[in-house]
């Protein structure tokens, strides 16, 4: 039997999540599309990263059928606007868990659960800083985007040692 409960936290939750890539877009002054919008929406539905093509096909059982130039032009809009992420390992996407909390500057590192492909952002700050550290001693300039880091989230390992 569904939980109605969860269901409608569920549905709060991404919209929520919706309003606040809105607001983000016209903080840009980024034009939040149609298009844009359903992209985001497919992708903040889950808490795991999702491809082009998956959230194409979610899109097409809703009645949407679009090319994928199409998709990925929107993608394209919403990692400009930063309300989505790529992990660069699984050419995925996944929405910002810290779209609403205050903006600080600092960078996330991302946490991805090889089982249930669950992501999570934390802070990244010490580790960025590291990094530039030992590139400035290797007179290096980094380019880094992003750090990922591939494991098992606490659901799962509780789950393996059940």
């Amino acid at each position: 039997m569904p939980n109605t409960g969860e269901d409608q936290r569920h549905k709060d939750r991404v919209r929520s999540s919706v309003d606040r890539a809105s607001v983000i877009f016209a903080e840009r002054n980024l034009r939040f599309t149609e298009l844009r919008r359903k992209v985001f929406e497919e992708i903040a539905s889950t808490q795991a990263s999702v491809g082009a093509y998956e959230v194409l096909d979610r899109l097409a059982q809703k009645g949407t059928r679009l090319a994928p130039i199409s998709v990925y032009r929107a993608l394209d809009a919403l990692l400009e606007a930063g309300v989505v992420h790529r992990l660069e390992s699984k050419n995925a996407y996944f929405a910002c868990r810290r779209l609403h909390e205050p903006r600080t500057g600092r960078r996330p590192i991302f946490l991805s659960c090889e089982k249930c492909g669950t992501v999570q952002e934390v802070d990244g700050h010490d580790i960025f800083t590291a990094i530039d550290e030992a590139a400035r001693g290797g007179k290096f300039e980094p380019r880094v985007r992003f750090v990922e880091v591939s494991g098992t989230c606490h659901d799962c390992g509780t789950r393996r040692k059940a």
